[in-house]
């Protein structure tokens, strides 16, 4: 997808307890956090979307520096 006006993603969430990208934003993806949830879409809600922020907040993010 070349959409130069949208930002990279910060933060991946996948359903289904699923634990691969299937190919999905590949290059853009390069320096995303990645959050696995074992719900279902469907059943993804306001609270697991919040699960997912609170957890990306409390992450130490290097963009891909060793330290």
């Amino acid at each position: 997808m070349d959409h130069p006006e949208l930002p990279y993603p910060d933060l991946i969430i996948r359903t289904s307890d699923e634990k691969r990208m299937s190919n999905f934003l590949l290059w853009e993806s390069a320096y995303a956090e990645l959050w696995f949830s074992d719900k279902y879409w469907p059943d993804f809600g306001p609270a697991d979307l919040a699960q997912a922020v609170e957890s990306y907040g409390a992450r130490e993010r290097r963009y891909g520096g060793a330290t």
